[in-house]
Protein backbone atom coordinates (compact mmCIF):
# COMPACT_ATOMS: atom_id res chain seq x y z
CA UNK A 1 0.00 0.00 0.00
CA UNK A 2 1.36 3.56 -0.89
CA UNK A 3 1.77 5.95 1.50
CA UNK A 4 -0.24 9.26 1.56
CA UNK A 5 -0.72 12.45 3.86
CA UNK A 6 -3.93 11.08 4.42
CA UNK A 7 -3.57 8.16 5.77
CA UNK A 8 -1.15 9.37 7.92
CA UNK A 9 -2.87 11.95 8.94
CA UNK A 10 -5.79 9.97 9.84
CA UNK A 11 -3.57 7.46 11.60
CA UNK A 12 -5.22 7.34 15.41
CA UNK A 13 -3.20 6.14 18.57
CA UNK A 14 -4.07 2.57 19.53
CA UNK A 15 -3.46 0.43 23.07
CA UNK A 16 -0.31 -0.37 21.47
CA UNK A 17 2.36 0.43 18.66
CA UNK A 18 1.34 -0.25 15.25
CA UNK A 19 2.69 0.70 11.86
CA UNK A 20 1.16 1.69 8.71
CA UNK A 21 2.03 -0.43 5.52
CA UNK A 22 5.79 -0.29 4.40
CA UNK A 23 6.71 1.77 0.98
CA UNK A 24 9.95 0.00 -0.17
CA UNK A 25 10.82 -0.68 3.33
CA UNK A 26 9.95 3.01 4.54
CA UNK A 27 6.93 2.86 7.32
CA UNK A 28 5.63 5.05 10.18
CA UNK A 29 5.14 3.54 13.71
CA UNK A 30 2.48 5.16 15.71
CA UNK A 31 2.25 5.15 18.96
CA UNK A 32 0.15 5.21 21.87
CA UNK A 33 0.88 8.21 22.99
CA UNK A 34 0.52 9.69 19.53
CA UNK A 35 3.76 10.21 18.57
CA UNK A 36 4.59 8.98 14.72
CA UNK A 37 8.17 7.88 14.17
CA UNK A 38 9.73 6.96 10.47
CA UNK A 39 11.37 3.50 10.31
CA UNK A 40 13.39 1.96 7.26
CA UNK A 41 13.53 -1.34 7.67
CA UNK A 42 16.44 -2.99 5.73
CA UNK A 43 19.09 -6.18 5.08
CA UNK A 44 22.04 -5.93 5.61
CA UNK A 45 24.82 -8.68 6.31
CA UNK A 46 22.09 -11.30 6.30
CA UNK A 47 20.36 -9.40 9.23
CA UNK A 48 16.98 -7.49 9.28
CA UNK A 49 17.68 -3.71 10.58
CA UNK A 50 15.32 -0.54 11.04
CA UNK A 51 17.04 3.29 11.10
CA UNK A 52 15.08 5.84 12.59
CA UNK A 53 14.53 8.86 10.07
CA UNK A 54 12.73 11.43 12.52
CA UNK A 55 9.51 12.36 13.62
CA UNK A 56 6.17 13.26 11.70
CA UNK A 57 5.09 16.18 11.21
CA UNK A 58 8.63 17.60 11.48
CA UNK A 59 9.82 15.04 8.91
CA UNK A 60 7.12 15.00 6.22
CA UNK A 61 6.53 12.22 4.07
CA UNK A 62 8.36 13.44 1.19
CA UNK A 63 11.72 14.23 3.47
CA UNK A 64 11.44 10.51 5.04
CA UNK A 65 11.48 9.13 1.14
CA UNK A 66 14.70 10.92 0.57
CA UNK A 67 15.89 9.96 3.21
CA UNK A 68 14.92 6.39 2.75
CA UNK A 69 16.18 6.60 -0.71
CA UNK A 70 19.64 7.75 0.66
CA UNK A 71 19.95 5.28 2.65
CA UNK A 72 19.00 2.43 0.10
CA UNK A 73 22.00 3.77 -2.26
CA UNK A 74 24.12 3.10 0.70
CA UNK A 75 23.36 -0.13 1.35
CA UNK A 76 23.95 -1.07 -2.30
CA UNK A 77 27.30 0.49 -1.86
CA UNK A 78 27.70 -1.98 0.53
CA UNK A 79 27.28 0.94 3.57
CA UNK A 80 25.24 -0.20 6.24
CA UNK A 81 23.74 3.42 7.26
CA UNK A 82 23.01 2.67 10.93
CA UNK A 83 26.64 2.11 11.55
CA UNK A 84 27.69 5.36 9.53
CA UNK A 85 25.48 7.64 11.45
CA UNK A 86 27.17 6.04 14.61
CA UNK A 87 30.19 7.03 13.19
CA UNK A 88 29.19 10.98 11.96
CA UNK A 89 27.28 11.37 15.69
CA UNK A 90 30.83 10.34 17.02
CA UNK A 91 33.04 12.43 15.02
CA UNK A 92 30.92 15.41 15.59
CA UNK A 93 31.31 14.58 19.73
CA UNK A 94 34.92 14.17 19.44
CA UNK A 95 34.88 17.59 17.41
CA UNK A 96 32.86 19.19 19.92
CA UNK A 97 35.39 17.78 22.49
CA UNK A 98 38.67 18.38 20.26
CA UNK A 99 37.80 22.48 20.15
CA UNK A 100 41.06 23.85 21.76
CA UNK A 101 38.95 25.46 24.64
CA UNK A 102 37.78 21.93 25.46
CA UNK A 103 41.52 20.71 25.31
CA UNK A 104 42.83 23.76 27.47
CA UNK A 105 40.07 22.97 30.24
CA UNK A 106 41.91 19.20 30.10
CA UNK A 107 45.24 20.35 30.27
CA UNK A 108 44.88 22.87 33.19
CA UNK A 109 43.67 19.73 35.50
CA UNK A 110 46.06 17.48 34.41
CA UNK A 111 49.12 19.21 33.95
CA UNK A 112 48.63 23.31 34.87
CA UNK A 113 47.46 22.13 38.40
CA UNK A 114 50.72 21.05 39.28
CA UNK A 115 52.06 24.08 39.31
CA UNK A 116 52.08 27.37 41.66
CA UNK A 117 48.88 28.92 42.03
CA UNK A 118 50.81 32.06 41.13
CA UNK A 119 51.67 30.58 37.83
CA UNK A 120 48.33 28.87 37.74
CA UNK A 121 46.20 32.47 37.85
CA UNK A 122 49.15 34.11 34.86
CA UNK A 123 48.38 31.30 32.71
CA UNK A 124 44.63 31.41 33.02
CA UNK A 125 44.63 35.35 32.96
CA UNK A 126 46.58 35.15 29.69
CA UNK A 127 44.69 32.70 28.00
CA UNK A 128 41.24 34.22 28.55
CA UNK A 129 42.92 37.40 27.48
CA UNK A 130 45.11 36.78 24.32
CA UNK A 131 43.70 33.36 23.02
CA UNK A 132 40.73 31.80 23.73
CA UNK A 133 38.60 34.57 22.17
CA UNK A 134 40.39 33.93 18.70
CA UNK A 135 41.61 30.09 19.01
CA UNK A 136 38.60 28.70 21.67
CA UNK A 137 35.86 27.78 19.02
CA UNK A 138 38.56 25.93 16.66
CA UNK A 139 38.84 22.50 16.08
CA UNK A 140 42.29 21.75 17.35
CA UNK A 141 43.44 19.80 14.37
CA UNK A 142 42.58 22.92 12.00
CA UNK A 143 44.26 25.36 13.53
CA UNK A 144 47.39 26.37 11.27
CA UNK A 145 50.61 28.76 11.78
CA UNK A 146 49.04 31.35 10.32
CA UNK A 147 46.39 31.58 13.33
CA UNK A 148 48.97 30.96 15.99
CA UNK A 149 51.35 33.65 14.57
CA UNK A 150 48.38 35.95 14.21
CA UNK A 151 47.17 35.62 17.83
CA UNK A 152 50.87 35.92 18.77
CA UNK A 153 50.79 39.49 16.37
CA UNK A 154 47.57 40.66 18.92
CA UNK A 155 49.94 40.21 21.61
CA UNK A 156 52.71 41.96 20.15
CA UNK A 157 50.49 44.99 18.88
CA UNK A 158 50.54 46.19 22.97
CA UNK A 159 54.36 46.48 23.23
CA UNK A 160 54.72 43.28 25.60
CA UNK A 161 56.86 40.85 23.78
CA UNK A 162 57.61 38.74 26.45
CA UNK A 163 53.68 38.03 27.12
CA UNK A 164 53.67 36.74 23.59
CA UNK A 165 57.00 34.60 24.07
CA UNK A 166 54.98 33.06 26.77
CA UNK A 167 51.81 32.86 25.26
CA UNK A 168 53.46 30.64 22.74
CA UNK A 169 54.95 28.63 24.87
CA UNK A 170 51.71 27.87 26.75
CA UNK A 171 49.83 27.23 23.42
CA UNK A 172 53.31 24.81 22.42
CA UNK A 173 52.26 22.90 25.36
CA UNK A 174 48.86 22.79 24.91
CA UNK A 175 49.24 21.44 21.35
CA UNK A 176 51.99 18.77 22.49
CA UNK A 177 49.41 17.67 25.01
CA UNK A 178 46.46 17.02 22.64
CA UNK A 179 49.04 15.17 20.49
CA UNK A 180 49.85 12.76 23.81
CA UNK A 181 46.17 11.95 24.01
CA UNK A 182 45.78 11.47 20.41
CA UNK A 183 43.72 14.21 19.89
CA UNK A 184 46.27 16.24 17.91
CA UNK A 185 48.86 14.87 15.16
CA UNK A 186 50.59 18.65 14.71
CA UNK A 187 51.57 21.47 16.98
CA UNK A 188 51.77 24.21 14.59
CA UNK A 189 53.76 26.22 17.54
CA UNK A 190 56.38 24.25 16.31
CA UNK A 191 56.90 26.10 12.77
CA UNK A 192 57.44 29.11 14.37
CA UNK A 193 60.80 28.08 15.64
CA UNK A 194 63.27 30.03 15.21
CA UNK A 195 61.30 33.05 14.05
CA UNK A 196 63.04 36.34 14.60
CA UNK A 197 61.23 39.45 14.41
CA UNK A 198 63.13 42.76 13.99
CA UNK A 199 61.54 44.82 16.53
CA UNK A 200 61.68 48.32 16.61
CA UNK A 201 63.50 50.35 18.79
CA UNK A 202 61.73 51.40 21.48
CA UNK A 203 62.25 54.56 23.39
CA UNK A 204 61.02 55.13 26.51
CA UNK A 205 59.59 58.87 27.34
CA UNK A 206 62.35 60.44 30.03
CA UNK A 207 62.81 63.84 32.02
CA UNK A 208 66.62 64.58 31.04
CA UNK A 209 66.28 68.39 31.33
CA UNK A 210 67.26 69.35 34.99
CA UNK A 211 64.32 71.39 35.58
CA UNK A 212 62.03 68.89 34.29
CA UNK A 213 63.84 65.96 36.67
CA UNK A 214 63.45 68.87 40.07
CA UNK A 215 59.75 68.86 38.94
CA UNK A 216 59.50 64.99 38.42
CA UNK A 217 61.59 64.80 42.39
CA UNK A 218 59.26 66.64 44.21
CA UNK A 219 56.51 65.01 42.79
CA UNK A 220 57.70 61.93 44.34
CA UNK A 221 58.57 62.74 47.80
CA UNK A 222 55.38 65.09 48.07
CA UNK A 223 53.29 61.54 46.97
CA UNK A 224 50.40 60.79 48.81
CA UNK A 225 50.47 56.77 47.72
CA UNK A 226 50.94 54.07 49.73
CA UNK A 227 54.59 53.81 51.44
CA UNK A 228 55.76 50.73 48.86
CA UNK A 229 54.58 52.60 45.90
CA UNK A 230 56.44 55.74 47.53
CA UNK A 231 59.22 53.88 47.76
CA UNK A 232 59.41 52.36 44.45
CA UNK A 233 59.01 55.71 43.29
CA UNK A 234 62.28 57.02 45.16
CA UNK A 235 64.32 53.90 44.58
CA UNK A 236 63.28 53.89 40.67
CA UNK A 237 65.04 57.26 40.55
CA UNK A 238 68.03 56.51 42.78
CA UNK A 239 69.22 53.01 41.82
CA UNK A 240 67.68 53.07 37.97
CA UNK A 241 67.54 49.30 37.69
CA UNK A 242 65.04 47.58 34.84
CA UNK A 243 61.10 48.71 36.51
CA UNK A 244 61.10 44.44 36.95
CA UNK A 245 64.02 44.16 38.80
CA UNK A 246 62.60 47.17 41.11
CA UNK A 247 59.38 45.90 42.01
CA UNK A 248 60.76 42.21 42.22
CA UNK A 249 63.42 43.02 44.75
CA UNK A 250 63.85 41.31 47.90
CA UNK A 251 64.90 42.02 51.33
CA UNK A 252 67.07 38.53 51.08
CA UNK A 253 69.24 40.50 48.22
CA UNK A 254 69.46 43.80 50.59
CA UNK A 255 73.18 44.00 52.44
CA UNK A 256 72.71 46.61 54.56
CA UNK A 257 76.44 45.93 56.37
CA UNK A 258 77.80 46.39 52.65
CA UNK A 259 75.42 48.67 51.01
CA UNK A 260 74.90 46.72 48.34
CA UNK A 261 71.40 45.24 46.78
CA UNK A 262 72.79 42.04 44.89
CA UNK A 263 70.11 40.18 42.23
CA UNK A 264 70.04 38.01 39.27
CA UNK A 265 69.36 39.41 36.55
CA UNK A 266 65.68 38.22 35.23
CA UNK A 267 66.16 37.99 31.58
CA UNK A 268 69.71 36.00 32.14
CA UNK A 269 68.49 33.75 34.88
CA UNK A 270 67.58 30.67 33.26
CA UNK A 271 70.79 30.51 30.91
CA UNK A 272 73.78 32.39 32.70
CA UNK A 273 72.29 33.35 35.50
CA UNK A 274 74.49 36.68 35.53
CA UNK A 275 74.83 38.32 38.62
CA UNK A 276 74.40 42.01 39.55
CA UNK A 277 75.76 44.11 42.20
CA UNK A 278 73.74 48.24 42.81
CA UNK A 279 75.93 49.78 45.61
CA UNK A 280 73.42 51.76 47.46
CA UNK A 281 73.89 55.31 48.36
CA UNK A 282 72.74 56.43 52.04
CA UNK A 283 69.44 57.82 50.50
CA UNK A 284 68.53 54.21 49.52
CA UNK A 285 69.53 52.16 52.62
CA UNK A 286 67.22 55.21 54.66
CA UNK A 287 64.24 54.24 52.43
CA UNK A 288 64.72 50.53 52.87
CA UNK A 289 65.40 50.95 56.42
CA UNK A 290 61.87 52.89 56.76
CA UNK A 291 60.32 50.49 54.81
CA UNK A 292 61.50 47.23 56.27
CA UNK A 293 59.15 47.16 59.36
CA UNK A 294 56.27 47.85 57.13
CA UNK A 295 57.13 44.88 54.58
CA UNK A 296 59.71 42.64 56.06
CA UNK A 297 57.31 41.38 58.65
CA UNK A 298 56.94 37.20 57.91
CA UNK A 299 53.40 37.00 58.81
CA UNK A 300 51.88 34.19 57.09
CA UNK A 301 54.62 33.91 54.51
CA UNK A 302 56.02 29.82 54.24
CA UNK A 303 59.64 29.30 54.99
CA UNK A 304 60.89 29.62 51.43
CA UNK A 305 58.82 32.45 50.18
CA UNK A 306 60.51 35.29 48.71
CA UNK A 307 60.23 38.78 51.12
CA UNK A 308 59.14 40.84 48.65
CA UNK A 309 60.52 44.67 49.56
CA UNK A 310 57.26 45.90 47.65
CA UNK A 311 54.80 43.65 48.19
CA UNK A 312 50.82 43.73 46.70
CA UNK A 313 48.71 45.31 49.29
CA UNK A 314 46.83 42.17 49.67
CA UNK A 315 49.27 39.44 49.65
CA UNK A 316 53.12 39.77 50.58
CA UNK A 317 53.55 36.54 48.24
CA UNK A 318 53.26 39.09 45.33
CA UNK A 319 55.48 41.72 44.14
CA UNK A 320 53.89 44.89 43.23
CA UNK A 321 52.57 44.99 39.84
CA UNK A 322 53.71 46.30 36.55
CA UNK A 323 51.49 49.29 37.20
CA UNK A 324 52.14 50.29 40.84
CA UNK A 325 55.02 52.40 39.76
CA UNK A 326 53.20 53.87 35.75
CA UNK A 327 50.07 54.50 37.41
CA UNK A 328 51.20 56.74 40.08
CA UNK A 329 53.22 58.55 37.82
CA UNK A 330 49.67 59.34 35.78
CA UNK A 331 48.62 59.76 39.00
CA UNK A 332 51.57 62.78 39.91
CA UNK A 333 50.02 64.36 36.12
CA UNK A 334 53.36 62.87 34.07
CA UNK A 335 51.91 61.40 30.83
CA UNK A 336 53.63 58.11 29.40
CA UNK A 337 54.44 60.59 26.19
CA UNK A 338 56.65 62.62 29.23
CA UNK A 339 58.18 60.10 31.45
CA UNK A 340 57.90 56.36 32.40
CA UNK A 341 58.29 53.55 35.06
CA UNK A 342 61.25 52.70 32.72
CA UNK A 343 62.51 56.08 31.77
CA UNK A 344 64.63 56.56 34.82
CA UNK A 345 66.83 54.88 33.13
CA UNK A 346 67.28 56.51 30.10
CA UNK A 347 67.59 60.03 33.26
CA UNK A 348 70.28 59.00 34.55
CA UNK A 349 72.22 57.64 31.57
CA UNK A 350 71.76 61.11 29.79
CA UNK A 351 72.76 63.20 32.59
CA UNK A 352 75.62 61.07 34.45
CA UNK A 353 77.10 61.32 30.56
CA UNK A 354 76.71 64.92 30.26
CA UNK A 355 78.75 65.16 33.54
CA UNK A 356 81.42 63.19 32.83
CA UNK A 357 80.95 59.99 34.40
CA UNK A 358 82.59 57.04 32.41
CA UNK A 359 80.32 55.31 29.96
CA UNK A 360 81.50 51.75 30.86
CA UNK A 361 80.53 52.56 34.58
CA UNK A 362 77.35 54.31 33.31
CA UNK A 363 76.70 50.98 31.04
CA UNK A 364 77.30 48.61 34.37
CA UNK A 365 75.74 50.30 36.27
CA UNK A 366 72.32 49.55 33.93
CA UNK A 367 73.10 46.34 33.89
CA UNK A 368 74.06 46.29 30.71
CA UNK A 369 75.87 43.38 28.85
CA UNK A 370 80.15 44.53 28.49
CA UNK A 371 81.28 44.97 25.35
CA UNK A 372 84.59 43.50 24.36
CA UNK A 373 86.44 40.19 25.44
CA UNK A 374 87.01 40.86 28.94
CA UNK A 375 83.24 40.90 29.40
CA UNK A 376 81.17 41.37 32.56
CA UNK A 377 83.67 40.12 35.00
CA UNK A 378 86.29 43.09 33.99
CA UNK A 379 83.44 45.60 34.58
CA UNK A 380 82.74 44.47 38.02
CA UNK A 381 86.08 44.26 39.40
CA UNK A 382 87.44 47.97 37.43
CA UNK A 383 84.69 49.57 38.20
CA UNK A 384 82.36 48.56 41.36
CA UNK A 385 84.47 51.28 43.43
CA UNK A 386 83.49 54.19 41.05
CA UNK A 387 80.09 53.24 40.57
CA UNK A 388 79.71 53.36 44.10
CA UNK A 389 80.75 56.67 44.57
CA UNK A 390 79.01 57.55 41.46
CA UNK A 391 75.81 56.45 43.03
CA UNK A 392 75.97 58.75 45.66
CA UNK A 393 76.91 61.58 43.54
CA UNK A 394 73.73 60.63 41.59
CA UNK A 395 71.64 60.81 45.11
CA UNK A 396 72.96 63.81 46.24
CA UNK A 397 72.29 65.31 42.65
CA UNK A 398 69.01 64.26 42.93
CA UNK A 399 68.59 65.54 46.31
CA UNK A 400 70.29 69.41 45.19
CA UNK A 401 67.86 69.30 41.89
CA UNK A 402 64.71 68.63 44.95
CA UNK A 403 65.32 71.05 47.37
CA UNK A 404 66.87 73.65 44.92
CA UNK A 405 69.85 73.92 46.26
CA UNK A 406 73.58 74.50 44.25
CA UNK A 407 73.96 71.44 42.58
CA UNK A 408 76.71 69.63 43.69
CA UNK A 409 79.69 68.35 41.98
CA UNK A 410 78.81 65.02 40.59
CA UNK A 411 82.43 64.05 39.11
CA UNK A 412 84.98 62.84 42.05
CA UNK A 413 87.69 64.97 42.40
Amino acid sequence: MKLTDTLIRNAKPKAKPYKLPREAGLFLLVNPNGAKWWRFAYRFAGRELLLSLGVYPAVSLGHARERRDEARRLVAAGINPSEQRREARAAAAVASDSKYSSIVALWKVDELSTCSDGYQQNVCRMLERDVLPYLGERPITEIKPREVIAALDRIRSRGVDETARRARAVMGQVFRYAIRRGLAELDPTQALRGERRIKPVKHFAAFTDPEDVARLMRAIYDYKGTPEVRAALKLSALLFQRPGEIRQMQWSQIDFEAAQWRYVVSKTRRRTGQSHIVPLPAQALEILRDLQPLTDTGLSLRPDAPRYVFPTPKSKLRPLSENGVRAALRTMGFTNEQHTAHGFRAMARSLLAELGWKPDAIERQLSHKAAGPLGAAYDRAAYLDERKAMMQAWADYLDSLRTRANVVALRAA
